[in-house]
């Protein structure tokens, strides 16, 4: 691979302008698929296991797309830019298709169709940082990946506050609002994707590089690529496996709970009562739409204080900020007072999308990037997965079916991630 060289700050916005579809497209999944899979009549123990579909893909997508995309070189599209592009399609049609779900199961299906495009665009967004930025620019390449994360989430979750007031009624079974959310969606995934892939150039291989990639392989090469590259994995990514563990667990816990939680602590509804749970969700989305206000407002702090504390101890203390506000979270009766308990949140969620790979990202071999930030993705799913299968059985008979509850919980476990990171060692530290 040829010598990197140093791009200016719009050369990195630019490159990363398609991780703003990839997370409007996110933003809806956290905050939009649970109302509508209760307004399909879910029960609050099935929620859970309906979204087993993200975690599942993220599973098989993600590290098999970083092994492909590290055997691939187009003369025209690139060596990652094939695989944003196919995502990003996927996940547009997807989300144009998703608002005429007629029933529960029709909803899930088109989830898992969703989540696997939006885990094909994801992942070798990770890996294009590591492979056109130096050691020195890559803390802002991640950190501006959290920016666009926070603002697109702060669209879609707008959107959930100001559709309804615009849009009002229901067409099919579903309530109209969600097909402006869901259209305006399609729209930012493939626009936002096209930009960056019409406005980045990635470093072509080297002769010796690109006659490997010639070479004749097996159809499992991918799958056996994935297996070595674990067996081989560096200790500290082991390290962060365990904090991912508890941190992704907690994470679904208050994406699936949040807009229940705040039915019953301020309106004193649950999802029967229609009116009034459509407006706690309303409300929720413009809550954690300003969690990811406070994302991208403070994403790019992180990455001096990254440098000067270390990345350890910076996502150490996003995690505890971040706990501190789950636990006041469900306790709330004011609606506008849930804006001050989530700003930890917003904090920790901008750790958490650019500061862990910092801690990685140099004990990584370079012709590896692309495979080893898939099975990155692959400890962020894991947690998830085990969580979709366990936590509805937890919340049933150990939090009495009470979504409250279960944003506590999360804040317990968010704690124990920030004990687990502090225990991190890494080989190489960032200048």
């Amino acid at each position: 691979m040829l010598k990197k060289t140093k791009l200016s700050f719009w050369q990195i916005l630019n490159m990363n302008v398609g991780f703003f579809g990839i997370q409007y497209s996110f933003g809806l999944q956290q905050s939009a698929v649970t109302p509508i899979y209760d307004f399909l009549g879910a029960s609050p123990d099935q929620i859970p296991i309906l979204h087993l579909a993200g975690p599942v893909t993220g599973l098989l997508v993600q590290p098999l797309i970083g092994a492909l995309s590290d055997k691939t070189w187009s003369p025209k599209l690139g060596r990652r830019k094939p695989y944003f592009l196919i995502g990003a399609i996927l996940c547009s049609l997807t989300l144009l298709a998703f608002p005429f779900s007629s029933s529960l199961w029709m909803a899930a299906g088109l989830l898992w169709i969703l989540d696997a495009g939006n885990n094909t665009a994801m992942e070798p967004y990770r890996a294009l940082i590591a492979d056109n930025l130096d050691d020195e620019q890559q803390p802002l390449g991640f950190q501006m990946q959290s920016f666009f994360t926070g603002l697109g989430q702060v669209l879609a979750n707008l959107s959930l506050f100001i559709f309804p007031l615009i849009f009002i009624g229901v067409t099919g079974a579903l309530p109209t609002w969600v097909y402006a959310s869901f259209f305006l969606g399609s729209f930012c995934s493939i626009a936002s994707v096209l930009w960056s892939i019409r406005k980045t150039k990635e470093i072509p291989p080297t002769e010796e590089e690109l006659e490997k990639l010639k070479e004749k392989r097996s159809i499992f090469e991918p799958l056996i690529e994935i297996f070595s590259a674990i067996k081989d994995m560096p200790k500290v990514m082991w390290q962060l496996a365990l904090v991912y563990l508890f941190q992704w667990y907690a994470l679904f816990c208050y994406w699936q709970n949040s807009s229940k939680s705040v039915a019953l602590s301020v309106w004193n509804a649950t999802p029967d009562n229609k009116e009034a749970y459509s407006e706690a969700v309303g409300w929720t989305g413009l809550v954690n739409g300003w969690y990811n206000v406070v994302t991208f407002l403070v994403a790019f702090a992180l990455v001096g204080f990254a440098k000067k504390y270390s990345a350890k101890k910076v996502h150490a203390f996003c995690l505890f900020i971040a706990a501190i506000g789950f636990l006041a979270f469900p306790h709330i009766e004011n609606k506008n007072f849930l804006f001050f308990a989530i700003t930890g949140f917003g904090i920790g969620w901008a750790s958490m999308m650019g500061i862990p790979y910092l801690m990685v990202v140099s004990d990584i071999p370079k012709e590896r990037y692309g495979v080893y930030m898939g099975i990155i993705n692959m400890m962020i799913v894991v947690p998830m997965i085990i969580q979709t299968l366990t936590f509805g059985y937890i919340l049933k008979h150990f939090l009495n079916n009470d979504p409250r509850n279960a944003i506590t919980f999360a804040g317990i476990l968010l704690l124990v991630s920030m004990v687990c990171t502090l225990f991190i060692k890494k080989k190489k530290v960032i200048n």
